[in-house]
């Protein structure tokens, strides 16, 4: 499960400020969760609707795409792009991708969202809240990255359910393996995810140290 906030609609115009990963089994059980706030390198666009400031990105010392490119690209390989309206976060990642001259493979989707418009959801209710509600997925933080790809992962856990689409998940994952993959070297900076910042801004702390602050369970 992939999901993004963008700085804007447009993946030519605008940049990722914050990405998420939730990576599942063939059972579909969660097997790790990665997010972090992304530096724009300018404006962080709709704070109204992501909830991102530039005083978060800030204090978080986010990295930028390319200095998170490398580890993400590990985390995606060999593996099926799932989310809902993928074709969007498709979109920017092969932009974003393309700014540092790396040119992704056509990776195999499914989308969250196509497929509850073929279950017969109203075509006017095929948000990720509307759809989270109608499964009875509850409990999660809307418009932001990892509040919303978990939400992804329990609604494609339960849609693939149904015997075709965990057929086509089968087949997608068969050609996912398959996928030449672009080789991009380069140290990782540290993925900073919205909750430790959160916390190191009320607490006065740099969220750098906050990281191993919360890992530690001092908050």
């Amino acid at each position: 499960m992939v999901d993004l906030e963008a700085t804007g609609s447009s993946s030519r115009r605008h940049r990722v400020v914050e990405l998420a990963v939730v990576l599942l089994d063939g059972g579909l059980i969660p097997q790790g969760e990665f997010s972090t706030l992304v530096d724009p390198e300018g404006p962080v666009g709709p704070t109204h609707i992501h909830g991102i400031e530039h005083r978060h990105v800030t204090a978080a010392r986010a990295p930028r795409f390319a200095q998170v490119a490398p580890k993400l690209l590990g985390l995606l390989r060999g593996r099926v792009l799932v989310g809902h309206n993928v074709g969007c976060d498709r979109a920017f990642l092969t932009a974003e991708y393309a700014r540092l001259g790396v040119e992704l493979p056509a990776v195999p989707a499914m989308c969250t969202m196509r497929m509850a418009a073929l279950r017969g959801a109203l075509p006017g209710a095929l948000s990720l809240r509307a759809c989270a509600e109608a499964a009875g997925v509850t409990g999660w933080s809307a418009h932001t990255a990892l509040g919303d790809a978990r939400a992804t992962a329990r609604l494609f856990a339960q849609y693939a359910r149904a015997q075709t689409s965990h057929s086509h998940a089968e087949a997608a994952l068969a050609r996912a393996a398959t996928l030449d993959w672009p080789q991009l070297t380069g140290a990782d900076a540290q993925w900073v995810g919205r909750g430790v910042t959160d916390v190191a801004l009320k607490r006065n702390v740099p969220a750098q140290q906050m990281v191993s602050y919360v890992r530690n369970g001092g908050a």
